[in-house]
């Protein structure tokens, strides 16, 4: 499988794409400097592949190369962070503005 995760501003979420389909989506407010994650999702035919994780991590990469800060009421992404120590950087305080 290949992936593909683009950021898609118009509709405020990334995008994974598993050879030229679309496989999940991870939503987003946005605050001065800042990324909130909100939801997640996985197209069921592709849940349990790695889709999920390959999203997450593409989506933080991104914010990381930009520059921001990310916030994660997202239990996905909140998960994803806990879980990998090395994103921890990116989460800006929760005093932050929404």
């Amino acid at each position: 499988m290949a992936f593909l995760i683009e950021d898609n501003p118009a509709r405020r979420r990334f995008e994974i794409l598993v050879d030229d389909s679309l496989a999940g989506t991870a939503h987003y407010r946005l605050a001065p400097g800042l990324v909130i994650f909100t939801h997640t999702e996985v197209d069921p035919a592709y849940q349990g592949k790695g889709v999920g994780s390959a999203l997450a991590r593409g989506a933080l990469d991104q914010v990381r190369e930009r520059g921001e800060r990310v916030q994660a009421p997202c239990p996905f992404i909140s998960s994803f962070i806990g879980s990998h120590p090395e994103y921890a950087d990116l989460l800006a305080p929760e005093s932050a503005p929404y």
